[in-house]
């Protein structure tokens, strides 16, 4: 993937590592639009950087993804690159009263909007990469994100799966694996010790000139290249009994 000279998408760009990528690749000299729910938080982007398109979208619903896909087809039919990057996050306990509730929101942010997304902007014609936002968690679960944890092994599955159904339409797949990152993701505070955004934006920067597409970080980096028994032995310090 070329770092410069594109017009991108990115789906919950407003914040976290969303904006972490939108203000790099804006440096790089690309054209970017971010979208997300909340009108105010994407006023806050364009007041620091009125070059950033924006657009007010529900992903969570079909008709909201469909109105993102179409909006761009009439005004920005140049997009060459999609960064699924939108997801929510729950701490959570499957015997909480609200569990199943909190989970579907889960599972249709975090896979049902990115596959749908995915589909839907496969058939705009001058689309060249998709770069999807998965996690560490991908490979080894944080019990107390079940679902989140879930999700993004299905997204990491499904973006390996991509990478090889699209090539034959010339649309490079690349695969953003992010480790906790100091960022409101699950809630305010949660994450505070976590290395910056700034830190993981710019070893994904050094990755892609490298031209890989698997973009690791730290903790993503040692489990995706971890056998069965470190990943055992993660998920035994990560969730103590």
């Amino acid at each position: 993937m070329k770092l410069t000279g594109n017009k991108i998408l990115i789906t919950g760009g407003a914040s976290g590592i969303g904006l972490g990528l939108a203000e790099r690749f804006l440096q790089e000299g690309n054209i970017v639009l971010i979208c997300g729910r909340r009108e105010s938080a994407l006023k806050e982007v364009t007041d620091k950087y009125p070059a950033i398109i924006t657009k007010v979208c529900d992903l969570s619903a079909e008709a909201g993804r469909e109105d993102l896909y179409n909006w761009i087809a009439a005004n920005h039919s140049d997009l060459n690159v999609l960064v699924n990057n939108a997801g929510i996050q729950n701490w959570m306990n499957i015997t909480d009263e609200d569990f199943y509730q909190r989970a579907k929101n889960e599972i249709i942010t975090n896979i049902e909007a990115p596959v749908h997304l995915t589909a839907l902007f496969s058939n705009l014609k001058s689309l060249n990469a998709i770069m999807n936002v998965t996690s560490g968690l991908s490979f080894v679960p944080l019990t107390k994100v079940p679902v989140y944890s879930a999700t993004k092994a299905f997204f990491h599955s499904f973006t390996r799966s991509s990478q090889y159904l699209l090539k034959a339409k010339g649309i490079e797949v690349i695969e953003v694996i992010p480790p906790a990152l100091n960022t409101d993701l699950g809630g305010k505070g949660l994450h505070d010790a976590a290395p910056p955004v700034s830190d993981f934006v710019d070893a994904v920067f050094n990755q892609l000139k490298e031209g890989k597409t698997e973009l690791t970080f730290g903790f993503s980096e040692a489990m995706s290249k971890a056998g069965p028994e470190e990943l055992n032995n993660a998920f035994s310090r990560m969730n103590p009994s």
